[in-house]
């Protein structure tokens, strides 16, 4: 009962509202052919077949290039961004040493310990590390334990003219302050990255925290933004569009930026959630 209450009010809310940009929500019923698919624009890193990188690093797609208007695939709908992926290191296996050209990697750690060793330098990494690792910069990672290491990583594009960072970038989460509370309403947020740290193409890595019982403020996003969401701890509802679906942990979803279709999370349950969250919002100016 108090999730169809939950659910009822829900639906209230979202009729009451507006978009960021002024324009009232859609009301016209959900016509496929007309509205986007939500369905293919949602990819989980469960339903992807394994491949290896950097040696011994096992990844599994979670979102893919293709098209953020009409993806040909379900989950193909990255135009900016590389690859988007989860991410196995064995136990006690260490990755080949690698050197990025002409692409960064952002790593969030999920699971396990390990170490990062660049030039002379070790790093101890673990649950809640989230790492820039700049083009040019030779790394390995080693994970030191007796069960496997867990991870997402996003590679993103250098634009041309860019200037990375020398060394990689290490933001512990565990430490990191609260930025907002109150962002679309409830969204409590950790940021991690901004351009200014040295992101190339992204504008923003992040991770964002919802409440029992909260919702995200509904709101669209237009043309050359590419903003993704991915459940980290919990289930909540993915409202896109004029539907909702379920978000369990390891499904991300990318926003169609069409200008029309909405978005929001709603957290249903008893216990906070947590997202993973990456985007591009425009064409930017980039560091030199």
């Amino acid at each position: 009962m108090l999730g169809k209450t939950v659910l009822i009010l829900a639906v209230l809310i979202f009729g009451m509202c507006s978009v960021s940009f002024g324009q009232t929500l859609d009301g016209s019923p959900y016509t496929p052919g007309k509205d986007p698919n939500i369905d293919m624009f949602i990819g989980s890193w469960k339903d992807s077949m394994p491949y290896h990188t950097h040696g011994s690093l096992i990844e599994r797609d979670v979102l893919t290039k293709g098209d953020p208007i009409n993806p040909p695939t379900k989950g193909a709908v990255l135009k900016y961004i590389n690859r988007f992926t989860h991410a196995t290191l064995p136990a006690n296996a260490t990755t080949e040493p690698v050197t990025l050209k002409g692409e960064q990697e952002i790593i969030y750690i999920i699971s396990g310990k390990g170490t990062v060793t660049s030039g002379k330098k070790t790093t101890d990494i673990y649950n809640g590390i989230c790492m820039l690792i700049p083009a040019g910069c030779e790394f390995s990672i080693k994970n030191i334990a007796d069960a496997p290491m867990t991870m997402y990583l996003v590679s993103e594009p250098i634009p041309s003219g860019f200037r990375p960072n020398k060394d990689i970038l290490f933001k512990d989460e565990n430490t990191l302050p609260i930025e907002s509370t109150n962002g679309h309403w409830c969204h409590i947020v950790k940021n991690f990255f901004e351009t200014d740290a040295g992101l190339g193409t992204l504008e923003r890595v992040l991770t964002v925290t919802f409440d029992p019982m909260t919702i995200g403020h509904p709101h669209s996003h237009t043309e050359g933004c590419e903003e993704v969401w991915t459940a980290l701890r919990g289930e909540s509802l993915a409202f896109i569009g004029k539907q909702i679906r379920v978000q369990p942990e390891g499904t991300g979803y990318m926003i169609p930026p069409d200008g029309n279709t909405p978005h929001a999370n709603i957290n249903t349950g008893n216990e906070q959630i947590k997202i993973f969250y990456f985007a591009r919002y425009k064409d930017h100016e980039v560091r030199k």
